[in-house]
């Protein structure tokens, strides 16, 4: 393909960077923004760089910008929103200071970022890990740990190794601390006090890595309650990893080959909305089984999916949004099972499926005009 660039040595083509909204309970929104990253000049990923060198580049000469750019973005939308409390929720990745560092603007929101880095504090006694060691265990939970393949064999940074999908139990500790800013050569950078919530697993299966996240965020810790909302919306981060899940292996982005990359970018926008649509469904099938499926489907949709299915007419009242969920997903091969949901591979192949069906309904199906002579 002609346009693209390198990843990582190994391979070539570019990256999505990807924002999408979600409600407090997973619901996804749609894409709030999104950024290309196509490395045609030959740079190497930052990492392959001298870590001197790393320090005396400015951000704005890195591909690190983007998260600021993302955050600015997400502010931008906030101020959209005046009835919203908006929450930027990031992975380890954005372990950057001059994230933190950013000043809040009229409308602020708040941040949540897990931290990549056991970060210098400002008193100079001890870094960040060790502080929020010695503070108390406010609570214990169990979290559903999910498994992850490593992306390459020869990684070798912890968060990014095999681990297999299991219960953890972790302890909470939660206090409020002051970083140290990093030395930058462009720019001097102020301390920044920064709420902190480490979750950790003191006794982790043998031969699994434990599970330790040190939340940096802006949200308020003073209570329990406030300490469990932090992790809770932490957890809804994992939408986005079943988001790229299924851009990648429903809608196969990966596969698609043109001759150019300009000629890539629009499928990938319309991708980036069926993505969207088909995690919508999923979700919603799920968190409002009762709710009538004529919300969010045309009746053309339900009532042609339900007469292929069924091999009958259509009732008169849309049936429940559940049942309907389970029919569109057994058309993309889901097998109905007691103990199971339909998954976002099935119910975007039902979905192709039923946009077809409700074609032929709006064009040879009751109500359709067809004319000739």
């Amino acid at each position: 393909m002609k346009g693209v660039g390198t990843l990582d040595g190994l391979r070539c083509g570019f990256l999505v960077h990807e924002m999408q909204a979600f409600t407090t309970e997973g619901t996804p929104l749609g894409t709030v923004w999104a950024e290309i990253v196509n490395r045609t000049d030959g740079v190497a990923h930052a990492r392959a760089q001298p870590r001197s060198e790393r320090a005396r580049t400015p951000i704005e000469a890195k591909e690190s910008l983007r998260w600021l750019t993302g955050l600015r973005q997400a502010r931008a939308t906030a101020q959209q929103l005046p009835g919203v409390h908006c929450v930027c929720v990031a992975d380890s990745e954005a372990d950057i200071y001059e994230l933190f560092a950013e000043p809040r603007g009229e409308r602020p929101i708040d941040w949540l970022f897990r931290a990549c880095q056991d970060r210098a504090t400002q008193d100079g006694t001890e870094h960040l890990r060790q502080q929020l060691l010695a503070k108390p265990v406010l609570y214990q939970v169990d979290l559903l740990i999910r498994g992850r393949q490593a992306h390459r064999a020869a990684e070798d940074r912890a968060r990014r190794q095999n681990r297999e999908t299991r219960q953890a139990h972790v302890e909470v500790r939660a206090g409020t601390l002051t970083l140290r800013p990093p030395w930058r050569a462009d720019r001097d950078l102020p301390p920044v006090t920064v709420n902190v919530v480490m979750v950790s697993e003191p006794n982790p299966p043998a031969g699994e890595p434990p599970v330790e996240w040190m939340l940096l965020t802006t949200l308020p810790i003073d209570t329990i309650a406030q300490v469990r909302q932090v992790v809770e919306y932490y957890c809804v981060r994992w939408g986005i990893e079943v988001f790229f899940r299924t851009l990648k292996s429903g809608c196969r982005i990966e596969r698609r080959r043109f001759e150019d990359v300009d000629r890539l970018l629009p499928c990938l926008a319309i991708c980036l909305i069926v993505s969207w649509r088909t995690l919508f469904v999923c979700r919603m099938g799920r968190a409002c089984p009762d709710l009538d499926c004529a919300a969010i489907f045309e009746p053309s949709e339900w009532k042609a999916v339900w007469m292929a299915v069924h091999r009958k007419k259509p009732p008169r009242k849309a049936p429940r949004l559940a049942a309907m969920v389970h029919l569109i997903a057994s058309l993309g091969g889901y097998v109905e099972r007691r103990d199971s949901e339909p998954g976002a591979q099935t119910i975007w192949i039902g979905l192709q499926r039923m946009y077809d069906l409700a074609w032929a309904w709006d064009s040879f199906g009751p109500g359709a005009k067809i004319s000739g002579r």
